[in-house]
């Protein structure tokens, strides 16, 4: 009987979701955009630097729009910043503070460490993630 290796399964499975990816970019590939013009455009609509958006989060973020049947949209978006952005402009914005976003199969996340909540609010931090030594909360903000 054939045995598969831990290393095996996560190389087939990263290799399966890839292949996914791309079937599913080649397929609408007249009506979407790429990894870096999505964080290019979530960069003029929520104000942050394009190195302040994490690369995966925005992949997910644009996977889990394109699973919306967004993709022409975004396009349209990117295309001309100008233009009435409705709804989508601020399904981005919310996603990206959030770090919550719909997808075909529901509510996904990409991680709230990694949204721009904690950004705007800069004396707050996420849930389990410590804010320095014991006994940091004595000592007065650095300014």
């Amino acid at each position: 009987m054939p045995t598969i290796s831990r290393r095996e399964l996560i190389f087939g499975g990263a290799s399966a979701a890839s292949l996914t990816f791309a079937f599913a970019r080649f397929a609408g590939a007249g009506e979407t955009i790429t990894v870096e013009e999505f964080r290019a455009l979530s960069a003029k609509l929520t104000g942050a630097s394009i190195t302040d958006l994490n690369l995966g989060a925005a992949g997910k973020l644009l996977d889990g729009f394109l699973s919306m049947g967004r993709g022409a949209e975004l396009a349209r978006l990117a295309a001309d910043s100008g233009a009435n952005a409705g709804s989508l402009a601020a399904d981005i914005v919310a996603a990206w503070y959030s770090g919550n976003y719909q997808t075909g199969a529901g509510l996904a996340s990409f991680g709230l460490a990694n949204a721009l909540l904690w950004d705007a609010l800069n004396f707050a931090k996420p849930s389990g993630f410590c804010g320095g030594l014991t006994g940091y909360w004595g000592d007065a903000p650095q300014s």
